[in-house]
């Protein structure tokens, strides 16, 4: 099995392989090309993110500077929003659900650093998906960790570090993010 399959079936994975490293160079010149462009090259913003995401809705807007690591791992479904400086370690698939607004400075890191001493000396990585469901509010500056899932119509508060799933219709905020109120709709 090569180094990029064990990467996406979430076993531990040797991240300077070279076929990783081309991968990831490659979606990084992506990344730089697209944050370069003018705020007017819309369609050429276009462009890159279709051929550096696995899939993504023609009215998502991704305002720079956007950083991920393979972008062939990351999905949109529909209309998403990302404000200013995103990171996405995209190790392992990042869904993101239709009308969903990002606020600026936010991390998806779906890349762990293995426990075991004997295994991360090795420089080996394991990843878990991020799952984001529809019609999502995440405030500035939250980081998401590997293996979340947060259900639809949640609002995630400003500064929060999500290390856990988060049901469907609920405010969630702080480190760690936990449920503070249910949303009635």
């Amino acid at each position: 099995m090569s180094e990029r399959e064990k990467m996406m079936n979430g076993e531990l994975y040797n991240p300077a392989d070279n076929e990783l490293v081309i991968n990831r160079l490659h979606a990084k010149s992506l990344c730089l090309k697209y944050n370069s462009l003018p705020l007017t090259a819309i369609s050429e913003k276009r462009e890159i993110l279709r051929k550096l995401l696995a899939k993504y809705g023609n009215n998502s807007h991704i305002e720079p500077n956007f950083f991920c690591d393979y972008g062939y791992n990351i999905e949109f479904e529909g209309f998403v929003y990302i404000n200013h400086n995103s990171v996405f370690l995209d190790c392992a698939k990042i869904k993101i659900g239709n009308n969903t607004f990002i606020g600026p400075n936010c991390g998806f890191y779906t890349a762990e650093h293995p426990i075991k001493v004997q295994d991360r000396i090795k420089g080996l990585e394991i990843a878990r998906p991020i799952t984001i469901g529809e019609e999502v509010w995440i405030g500035g500056g939250v980081n998401i960790l590997a293996g979340v899932t947060i259900g639809d119509r949640t609002v995630i508060g400003a500064g929060s570090v999500v290390t856990h799933d988060i049901p469907s219709d609920c405010v969630a905020v702080g480190n760690p993010c936990r449920v503070i109120k249910k949303i009635e709709n």
